[in-house]
């Protein structure tokens, strides 16, 4: 292993403990055989105790770079993938009083 490759590898560790304080996503990659439900649960429950400064769209993206290198395959990789997709559009509500009312 090249000096290179471990400073880098420390680096990316470091950004993502500053995104990943509570340890969640790290600890997700560590556990044997998490299926992509486990991970999306985990997800949610960093993303709603994620500070909203710097961006989640940024910390997911740090994360990333951080854990897929190491675990290609892992299910996390997919989830932290659609947390920085763009979100769809919201339908409008259908049904309702209105949609009930004959003009």
């Amino acid at each position: 292993m090249s000096e290179a490759s471990a400073a880098e590898r420390a680096e990316r560790g470091e950004r993502a403990e500053r995104h990943d304080p509570r340890g969640l996503i790290r600890e997700a990659y560590r556990i044997e055989g998490i299926g992509e439900q486990e991970c999306r649960s985990i997800f949610l429950d960093w993303l709603l105790s994620a500070p909203e400064d710097p961006p989640a769209e940024e910390q997911i993206a740090a994360l990333l770079h951080a854990y897929a290198p190491g675990a290609p395959e892992h299910p996390m990789n997919a989830v932290l993938r659609a947390g920085l997709a763009p979100a769809s559009a919201a339908k409008g509500r259908r049904g309702g009083w209105r949609a009930k009312r004959v003009p």
